[in-house]
């Protein structure tokens, strides 16, 4: 199986937590917050999420925090940082 292949059969939370981590952010953070963010967001907010290119390699959670806001949509950018902060800090559950 391709790459591809299994990217297209991946969960929509797989994808984001995948997109999270190859955005430079910790494996356990990523996962907190796509378990989060799955339930709040639609499908095509999630894939734009996951896809973000200006969002690879970012060197922290604030600058990738930026370039979410870069996708100017409020709802994006309210779960994104609500689901950092929380999961950051701990208090996700």
């Amino acid at each position: 199986m391709t790459p591809l292949f299994l990217l297209s059969c991946a969960t929509p939370e797989a994808r984001l937590r995948t997109g999270l981590v190859n955005a430079g952010l910790p494996a356990g953070l990523s996962a907190c917050m796509a378990e989060r963010m799955v339930d709040r967001l639609s499908l095509i907010q999630l894939r734009r999420l996951a896809d973000l290119p200006a969002a690879r390699e970012a060197a922290s959670v604030e600058q990738f925090l930026r370039r979410v806001r870069a996708l100017r949509d409020p709802e994006i950018w309210a779960v994104a940082s609500s689901s950092a902060g929380l999961c950051a800090s701990g208090f996700a559950g």
